[in-house]
């Protein structure tokens, strides 16, 4: 092979690549994108607050009226319990309010009340939210008055548990460190889908590019110069450079788009919204059984203590103190030399699969059957690297990270819950032999079918051309 040769086929495909208007294009609209996906939740969240509603309470319970405090979504105005539901919601607007809350009379044998509202509009679910909570509550208080029983909601707060169940991991010297399997799980996923992404991507732009040239006979002209060899692993080199700088340039511009974003939106004001006390009645209601209500927290403090897995012991570390502690104890340069190599070589072998396939087709749409034997493997790769965390060293998981079609996405998967340099030694070895034969094969068939035209190849052709010295 002309290493020469080489040299300029990859410089002619990356340049004819970087300099097209929809490698511009994408390179620039994915990092908007993707800054949107990261920013978008909050500024929806910040912008979809409902307007202040006026409620007025008809309560003939007695109970009810006093939960009923305003805030930043609702304002309540007591209208008294001789007031005439029929006659108020016939005209909201004479009332000035805009949302009637009708309480019954309290049902002293099954202790509770009935409900209902009226509004000329169907309640936001904010309101709504707020409006049934504050019910409960009363309800509930007054059940607990009921029994009789001196301090029992003190005492009912008492019996209730919060045990959370503390991680650690301990290395060959006995040392502990507290361990956060979410974040191993998170870590895992997004390794295994970056690979995916990558290797589905820019094999299917190789196999597009050779279509591409076979069908313009460009071709022709190529190989009067140049071996099929050179050609071939000229397209694949080039089209990898090519993803190496749009992948650096899509970090690197989210980075600068998101920061910006928080600039001028506001950390503190991102953060504020999660405050309100809509946003906080909301998380309640979806995140406690039904029949159960907390305390008045605000969402910040669910979240802290949500992800804080050592909060039980006062002075322990919690928060990002965790996530930092279970950061730590990746072996960091492990997984960046892993996803190098199975970067590097998964690649490798699935895009000389796709030349492979391109050289044998005049059109994408001719080249579908021959796609799905090699596009399988893949995307079952992918399916077992989404369930890797469940359970990393089950038997499906094992060999799907040994298997050289599935290793790449489902090894990086396996990495951070921790994996035997052995078994990452024979996954690599494994892998990079079975691309230095899938690639002298995909080069047998590209030599002939990429001057075969006015014929529909098959797998039979295929097999025959491979044969052929």
């Amino acid at each position: 092979m002309n290493f020469k040769k080489l040299g300029i086929i990859v410089q002619r495909e990356y340049l004819n690549k970087v300099k097209k208007k929809s490698f511009l294009l994408i390179t620039f609209l994915a990092p908007v994108l993707f800054a949107g996906i990261a920013v978008l939740p909050s500024l929806i969240m910040l912008g979809a607050k409902e307007e202040a509603k006026k409620v007025g309470v008809i309560d003939r319970s007695g109970i009810v009226m006093p939960y009923f405090t305003d805030n930043e979504v609702t304002h309540f105005i007591d209208l008294g319990p001789e007031a005439s539901p029929e006659a108020v919601k016939a005209d909201l607007k004479a009332y000035g309010i805009d949302i009637l809350v009708n309480i019954s009379e309290l049902d002293s044998e099954n202790r509770t009340v009935k409900a209902d509202s009226y509004s000329e509009k169907p309640l936001g679910l904010d309101t709504g939210e707020i409006i049934e909570n504050r019910i409960n509550d009363a309800v509930e208080a007054y059940r607990i008055d009921s029994y009789g029983i001196e301090n029992l909601e003190e005492i009912m707060a008492g019996v209730k548990s919060h045990v959370k169940l503390r991680s650690y991991t301990i290395d060959e010297s006995g040392k502990e460190s507290i361990s956060e399997s979410g974040i191993y799980m998170a870590l895992s996923m997004i390794l295994g889908m970056a690979l995916y992404m990558f290797i589905a991507l820019f094999s299917g732009m190789v196999m597009s590019s050779v279509i591409e040239e076979k069908s313009s006979r460009v071709v022709e002209v190529l190989m009067s110069s140049v071996k099929a060899t050179e050609l071939m692993f000229g397209k694949i080199i080039g089209v990898a450079l090519v993803a190496v700088t749009q992948f650096f340039l899509w970090i690197v511009l989210t980075l600068v788009l998101v920061a910006v974003a928080m600039g001028i939106i506001g950390k503190d004001r991102m953060m504020g919204m999660f405050n309100d006390e809509s946003t906080t009645e909301m998380v309640q209601q979806m995140a406690t059984p039904e029949g159960v209500h907390v305390g008045d927290i605000s969402l910040e403090e669910a979240l802290s203590a949500a992800t804080d897995t050592t909060a039980v012991a006062a002075g322990e570390p919690g928060g990002m103190e965790v996530v930092m502690s279970t950061l730590g104890n990746l072996n960091l340069g492990q997984i960046l030399l892993s996803f190098l190599v199975y970067f590097i070589f998964g690649y490798l072998l699935y895009a000389s699969l796709f030349a492979a396939i391109g050289s044998a087709v005049e059109n994408e749409g001719d080249s579908t059957q021959l796609q799905l034997p090699v596009t399988i493997p893949l995307m079952l790769g992918f399916f077992i690297a989404i369930y890797a965390f469940k359970a990393p060293d089950s038997a499906l998981v094992f060999w799907g990270s040994m298997i050289p079609f599935t290793s790449p996405i489902v090894m990086l998967s396996r990495i951070p819950f921790g994996v035997p340099t052995w078994e990452l030694l024979v996954s690599m070895l494994v892998l990079v032999a079975t691309f230095l034969v899938c690639a002298w094969a995909s080069a047998k068939i590209y030599k002939v079918g990429i001057l075969m035209y006015g014929k529909k190849s098959t797998f039979k052709d295929l097999w025959k051309w491979l044969k052929q010295k």
